[in-house]
């Protein structure tokens, strides 16, 4: 058994032996039948206004023929999808029960996802979870740390395989005092009406490019996306940011819900000044409680930026294209006040898979403080003069049940890794 606090050689082994094992996920999905409300939902909550996710009528007369969710929506954590195990599946979950790492530092480090087909609205959804990928990775300061991956694929009820994701936990030895110090000339940024005034003409500069078609032929390496400017970032950000996207995968709930939830995660609550047993992802917006970890106030949630930089992809290529993959890594904090750009450029222009126009973009979240807080890559398909319109991409591994495409997702990641 593994040492609280501690990496052990015995923790990582019992922890690897669970990989392709499916499991039920910890919270139920914020969305069971996500329909034209939800995918409006989805898209306010990262500040998103293309009418493609929000305007019916819009939406009926664009290729798609009706409103289709967001990608943001296919795969977030607990967003949507009702878990599909067999009963023999759900019997064994006992085994899974327990953190071979307990104790040990968790926090998101990256984000993987790719997507099939579109999302309609009133359809129930299912999902299949499971660890893909236990690999050892020292620490920046040089203690024992691991990248704990874990994959989701996700499908209609009418058997439509949507798409799915990978989450990176890294899991690191605490050492606090390197930690604090890390963070301690950090100032939280205040703005003059001077300043604000500039931000607000970025955000009045910016659309989304909409029915207007990106043509594959007319994109050149080097091609800017963006920026989009997001913030400064305040509470009343994240507050709209839950409306949408629920409160994650430790189901942070009110009152009752929060008292039985307190005893399915005790360890998750602390107690605030006040003697009361409160969520420890209060970070986000309890300023006392963010200093107590060794951060100078409140900050974001990478899943976030993830969502910004799909913004930053949905507005520049338009309705017609397709948004395939993106891979993001979440470096550094985003703070209450930080002003972040979602920005980029094409890197590549070629046909994917033989007969796919398609770009690869380089990405990034870049701070007031020119940081790179959120690099990112992505791939979209594009609409061509000579190919034609866009060709969905195929499921990995040719998958057409979800038992198959989370099977394929967890041998691609075994052969990229390897």
């Amino acid at each position: 058994m593994a040492t609280d606090g501690k990496i052990t050689d015995e923790g990582v082994a019992q922890l690897r032996s669970r990989i392709g094992i499916p499991q039920l996920y910890p919270a139920p999905p914020h969305y069971r039948r996500p329909g034209e409300d939800a995918f409006r939902h989805v898209a306010r909550s990262y500040g998103d206004d293309n009418p493609l996710w929000s305007d019916p009528g819009y939406a009926a007369g664009t290729r798609w023929r009706g409103p289709i969710a967001p990608p943001a929506l296919i795969g977030g954590d607990s967003l949507i999808g009702e878990d599909s195990l067999t009963e023999a599946e759900e019997a064994g979950q006992a085994g899974l029960r327990g953190d071979p790492l307990r104790g040990v530092h968790a926090f998101y480090g990256a984000s993987e996802r790719e997507w099939w087909a579109p999302l309609g609205p009133d359809q129930r959804i299912f999902r299949r979870t499971a660890l893909v990928g236990v690999i050892d990775r020292p620490s920046e300061f040089g203690g024992r740390g691991v990248q704990e991956w874990t994959a989701q694929a996700f499908r209609t009820q009418a058997g439509t395989l949507l798409g799915a994701q990978y989450r990176m936990m890294y899991r690191t030895e605490r050492q606090e005092a390197r930690e604090r110090k890390k963070y301690e000339d950090i100032v939280a940024q205040a703005w003059d009406a001077e300043e604000i005034s500039g931000i607000d003409k970025q955000y009045s500069a910016e659309s989304p490019r909409g029915a207007s078609p990106r043509w594959w032929e007319d994109v050149q390496v080097g091609d800017q996306i963006g920026p989009l400017v997001k913030g400064p970032l305040t509470v009343t950000d994240m507050v709209c940011w839950h409306v949408g996207m629920g409160m994650g995968m430790y189901d942070v709930a009110p009152l009752r819900l929060a008292y039985k939830n307190r005893q399915r995660i005790p360890r998750f609550y602390q107690t605030d000044e006040l003697g009361i047993p409160d969520a420890m992802q209060r970070v986000h917006w309890d300023p006392a409680f963010a200093r107590k970890s060794g951060n100078p106030t409140t900050f974001d949630y990478g899943r976030m930026r993830e969502t910004w930089l799909i913004h930053a992809c949905t507005d520049w290529m338009g309705d017609d294209a397709w948004l395939w993959r993106l891979r993001v890594e979440f470096r550094k904090f985003n703070y209450v006040g930080d002003v972040q750009w979602a920005e980029g450029e094409v890197v590549r222009r070629y046909l994917a898979d033989g007969d796919r126009p398609a770009v690869d973009l380089e990405l990034r979240t870049r701070s007031q403080r020119g940081e790179i807080t959120s690099p990112a890559t992505a791939t979209l398909l594009l609409p061509s003069r000579e190919h034609g319109p866009v060709r969905l991409p195929d499921p990995p591994g040719d998958a057409a049940t979800l038992e198959g495409a989370l099977e394929a997702a967890v041998g691609q990641f075994g052969r990229e890794r390897s």
